[in-house]
């Protein structure tokens, strides 16, 4: 059975953190199994972008990588904390707000990815096309991967944990590549490649909901998660956050292809607290209000999928935070399946945006936005025009914690 250890967090400092996090991974049976003296151990947190403030839950505190670190150091094996934020995203600037230089400077090993040597990863049994993913030299030598999530919601597939955490492990050409073939499957592929020499730590003291991974709001938790399961701990992680595991795909399609157990009646959970005692309903990317923006169509035909649905939102947020947002007005936004003679009276070639790979047809009829789904650049750049220098930027300045 499938283990995941779900502990509190009795203090919200560094010490209480790792108390938390050494309890955690104690539970599922240490880090003897996978980490063995000279080993170097790749610790992944998600540093996606840069936060309003690092307490915003939209990336992983620097406190419990550097316990997840120490514990890796105890095993006689090296810590190295690698990330490579989303694409167009300096990853070091995102270091630099959630403070992580406050671990350089006590010695620990923080690496940008993006400035690191590449390296071609073989797939074995890709199911999106790709005979070997665009990585990192690091990441190929690694001996052992822990993925450090943050417990949130996610604009394109619903949540974003241990596995979907792991998109940041690949060169920017291959996460465009995987917005533009599946990127469901694409996740899929890399866990697979990645396997055995994976496991997870949930940062779950803060969390957030709604538009995350970067707009959301931020939501006191007070928890850690962990598990050799990937697959399991994204099932508990989800249902903490009010999700069926059913509905998140990421989870949904690995469990099919035999890489970790989601049905919550087969996973065991230790720590002394249960789900159903630390469960929250977060509020969903979907429920996101749009204000603040002209006048435009957004039609989500019945067969738009809650990728391409989310997607939009989060674009628009990513047009008001450059205040991009005018480029909005009159246009004819367009998810989903639709017959061309269907289309809204009025949406013209020049003022329609057809997103991701349902709407692939039409694409005579407006601008596509290519992906399943698109990534966000994809399609602001269709709302704007590839002629207005834009940028994927979530937040326009660093703000105070919170």
């Amino acid at each position: 059975m499938s283990v995941v250890s779900l502990v509190r967090v009795t203090h919200d400092d560094e010490r209480g953190i790792a108390e938390a996090v050494r309890r955690s991974i104690e539970l599922t049976g240490g880090l003897e199994d996978i980490v063995k003296p000279g080993d170097l151990v790749l610790i992944k947190p998600n540093l996606v972008a840069v936060p309003a403030g690092r307490l915003t839950g939209a990336i992983t505190r620097w406190e419990v990588c550097k316990a997840v670190a120490d514990l890796v150091k105890e095993r006689g094996a090296r810590p190295v904390i690698a990330e490579s934020s989303a694409v167009g995203v300096d990853t070091e600037k995102v270091v630099e707000a959630g403070e992580y230089d406050r671990l350089r400077e006590m010695g620990y090993k923080v690496v940008d990815l993006k400035k690191s040597p590449g390296a071609k990863i073989k797939v074995p049994d890709g199911r999106v096309v790709f005979s070997e993913l665009g990585s990192f030299e690091l990441v190929r030598k690694a001996n052992a991967i822990i993925s450090v999530p943050v417990l949130k919601t996610h604009d394109q597939t619903e949540v974003t944990l241990s596995m979907k955490n792991l998109k940041g492990l690949l060169d920017e050409s291959t996460k465009r590549a995987f917005h533009q073939k599946g990127l469901l499957e694409g996740v899929v592929d890399l866990v697979m490649t990645l396997r055995p020499k994976l496991m997870t730590v949930v940062d779950a003291t803060i969390g957030q909901e709604g538009l995350g991974p970067i707009f959301g709001v931020p939501v006191s938790m007070g928890l850690v998660l962990a598990s050799k399961d990937l697959v399991a701990a994204d099932a508990v992680g989800s249902r903490i956050m009010g999700y069926d595991p059913k509905e998140v795909m990421i989870t949904v399609r690995a469990a099919a292809r035999g890489i970790g157990e989601m049905d919550l009646d087969k996973i065991q959970v230790v720590g002394g607290a249960t789900i159903e005692e630390v469960e929250k309903r977060f509020k969903r990317a979907s429920e996101t209000e749009l204000e603040g923006v002209p006048p435009f169509k957004l039609l989500m035909t019945e067969g738009a999928c809650t990728g391409c649905r989310n997607t939009v939102i989060s674009s628009i947020m990513d047009l008001k935070s450059q205040g991009l947002e005018g480029s909005l007005e009159g246009k004819y936004i367009i998810a989903g399946p639709l017959d061309e003679k269907s289309l809204p009276e009025g949406a013209k070639r020049e003022n329609t945006v057809l997103v991701g790979i349902c709407a692939r047809y039409l694409q005579g009829r407006g601008t596509y936005a290519q992906g399943c789904p698109p990534n966000n650049i994809f399609v602001v750049r269709a709302i704007v025009g590839e002629d207005q220098n834009i940028e994927r930027r979530y937040a326009t300045e660093k703000g105070a914690d919170a």
